[in-house]
């Protein structure tokens, strides 16, 4: 029997008109003010510090001093914490939390063609949609200094991605649902009307990513020993070795990941067996986190290497203090922080690796341990910013603007977003102006870091 007179969802006029009236409550040019609350950044970093893995404290340092957009990668935490002082129109949409211009490459699909999207969702939860543009604006703008560039081409990069997010949000808005939820980037996309340079930049990204296999990743990362057994290559400090005890966790902890993964990947894997673990040390941010890769062998040698990850409270809500909806709150709860990064990706991902799942464990030694795993080493790769010109930097800024609206735009809220940006003038240039001032921010953040030492 049909329900009587169902209640509908807004639709797309209604939110496109909310949107356009929050200009009033939220005028554009409040997007530029920075907070100006007391901030304690070294505070942060260490309250982060003393979550790790203690001998790996140290590595994390060294990575973060390399540079100060090195250091901008391993502050999502000081910058939700920033952010959370600002104004902001408080319409939420699922949020990556770290959408800097580096988080975003190429990866291979179940279908084995090659996408272009978000790449890494530690911090993904639900946040006001400026934030995530915040962040990505802003790297693109310290990425720009670090890499010498003139400030015309920083601004250049800065505000034609704030238009291009606001375009592909007024596209997504005049989408159904379901054709938001199909959309999907190739790498190959759009390359004829790319300009020679950037095109060439592409070209070589997306040569390097197939070359990133399993495959390769077994063939460097593997060797037989004198038993003829395959196992890791120890190379400290990324590559150790893990005790006895913490590698029998590790297995029994994969062997509960397969009676929880898809039946297609459950039996997939029951072709292989594990035949070794090794911590690996990841990122830079994530440096300390307990990470691990897990080595699977079939009977003709063919190889499968998984990876799982410790994952811990978004920073956008442990630090922005954002509240998030009753129905991830119950997932996180039911399966610990590793399933709120393997639901926030299948969100915000157009195409998901299929090995993603999660898992939690207590133990007497560990204490409570929630992880999740995916496949390493997909064909993933991505733009190196330091090596590409000024015309692929302009064009690779955008194209990060518009992979973070089209997963934005899972959201019901996405035409409250469009109604509000409109074309994205005027807000353009008040994203650029935050961001310029976000960075200075971020460099005397830097320079506080470097000068207090290890």
């Amino acid at each position: 029997m049909s329900t009587a007179n169902p209640v509908l969802p807004p639709n797309r006029a209604e939110l496109l008109a909310q949107g356009e009236h929050l200009r009033q409550a939220v005028p554009h040019r409040t997007i530029a003010q920075l907070s100006t609350g007391s901030r304690d950044p070294m505070g942060i970093i260490d309250q982060q510090n003393a979550t790790r893995l203690q001998e790996l404290v140290p590595l994390r340092t060294e990575r973060m001093r390399q540079s100060p957009f090195a250091f901008y990668r391993g502050t999502a935490a000081i910058m939700a914490a920033d952010l959370a002082g600002e104004p902001h129109t408080g319409v939420l949409v699922p949020s990556c939390g770290d959408a800097h211009v580096a988080n975003f490459g190429f990866y291979a699909s179940a279908q084995r063609t090659l996408v272009f999207d978000l790449n890494d969702f530690d911090e993904a939860a639900w946040a006001p949609w400026e934030w995530d543009v915040k962040r990505l604006v802003a790297s693109v703008v310290i990425a720009g200094q670090s890499t010498s560039r003139d400030e015309t081409v920083v601004r250049e990069a800065a505000v034609t991605a704030v238009r291009a997010y606001a375009l592909a949000m007024r596209a997504a808005a005049d989408a159904t649902p379901l054709q938001r939820y199909y959309a999907h980037f190739e790498a190959t996309e759009g390359t004829g009307e790319m300009h020679r340079h950037s095109r060439k930049v592409l070209d070589r990204a997306i040569a390097q990513a197939k070359k990133r296999t399993g495959e390769r990743a077994t063939r460097k990362l593997t060797e037989r020993d004198e038993r003829g057994l395959l196992q890791f290559v120890e190379r400290p400090p990324t590559m150790t070795r893990v005790d006895p005890e913490l590698r029998s966790l590790l297995h029994e902890m994969l062997r509960r990941y397969l009676r929880t993964a898809h039946s297609d990947i459950s039996l997939l894997l029951s072709h292989y067996s594990p035949v070794d673990v090794i911590r690996r040390v990841v990122g830079v941010g994530s440096v300390g986190t307990r990470c691990a890769l897990s080595l699977f062998e079939d009977g003709d040698g063919n190889t499968l290497i998984l990876q799982s990850k410790e994952a811990g409270p978004s920073v956008l809500e442990q630090y922005g203090g954002i509240a998030q909806p009753a129905e991830l709150r119950e997932l996180t709860h039911e399966r610990g922080h590793g399933g709120r990064v393997v639901a926030m990706q299948r969100i915000l991902q157009a195409l998901s690796d299929p090995f993603l799942g999660s898992l939690r464990y207590s133990t007497d030694s560990f204490g409570d341990l929630e992880l999740y795993v995916r496949q390493f080493h997909d064909m993933k790769g991505g733009i190196e910013i330091e090596e590409i010109k000024d015309e692929p930097f302009v064009t690779y800024a955008s194209a990060c603007a518009v992979t973070l609206a089209r997963a934005h735009a899972q959201s019901p809220n996405a035409a409250q977003v469009s109604g509000y940006l409109g074309d994205g003038t005027g807000e353009d240039e008040a994203f650029y102006e935050w961001a310029q001032g976000y960075a200075q921010r971020s460099r005397d953040d830097y320079d506080v870091f470097v000068a207090r030492g290890v």
